[in-house]
């Protein structure tokens, strides 16, 4: 974080002139008044300049592009990065050819990258946590109506047959999808079991 003390004789001055400095917005910097000034007797004799320090804030989205941009690159991927910031959270959306490689199986990569990205936003422990959703060709929310789907199916047929089922080890996002899919299902229930990376759901009829 790049730190910057500066003088005017008022503290809007000594602000405008660090933005100038730093050829920057007032909305991309965090200051702190050191001293408001005195214009001193008749504005000349015991006048003291104001002095402020002025902190660069971060540029998460930059930062998140940046890294984006590097990863894309060393897969030979071309791809456009649109990156929404709302109040604690970082909305990253890839379009391109080959997103099927973003992608992975089952969407593994992408939570790979998804999750490097947050270690990259968050790096400094110290500033508010950011959240990070990355997402490309509306994977994410198809992945969920598809579990959804599934979720129903199998709920169908642990009722029809009365025997519990195990689903294939899911990531906790895609476990709490089916999880509230059949939250209210007064047939069957899910609860979890294993330790990660293979934690799966189990459906079983309600006795």
């Amino acid at each position: 974080m790049k730190i910057l003390e500066m003088t005017g004789k008022t503290v809007s001055e000594a602000l405008q002139n660090a933005l100038k400095e730093l050829n920057l917005t007032e909305d991309r910097v965090d200051y702190e008044v050191l001293d408001e000034g005195s214009k001193g007797f008749l504005n000349l004799i015991g006048s003291k300049p104001a002095r402020i320090i002025v902190k660069v804030k971060r540029d998460y989205k930059e930062e998140a592009r940046t890294f984006l941009r590097s990863i894309c690159d060393n897969m030979g991927i071309k791809a456009e990065i649109r990156i929404r910031e709302e109040d604690d959270s970082l909305y990253i959306n890839l379009s391109g050819p080959k997103m099927g490689l973003i992608i992975g199986y089952r969407g593994e990569t992408l939570d790979a990258l998804q999750y490097l990205v947050s270690l990259v936003v968050n790096k400094n422990h110290d500033e508010p946590y950011k959240k990070v959703i990355l997402d490309t060709e509306n994977y994410r929310k198809k992945r969920e109506e598809t579990l959804i789907r599934v979720a129903e199916k199998t709920a169908y047929k642990v009722r029809r047959s009365k025997r519990s089922y195990k689903f294939e080890p899911m990531n906790p996002y895609e476990r709490r999808i089916i999880h509230s899919a059949l939250q209210g299902n007064e047939y069957v229930y899910t609860f979890s079991e294993g330790e990660e990376p293979y934690r799966r759901v189990v459906v079983d009829i309600r006795k």
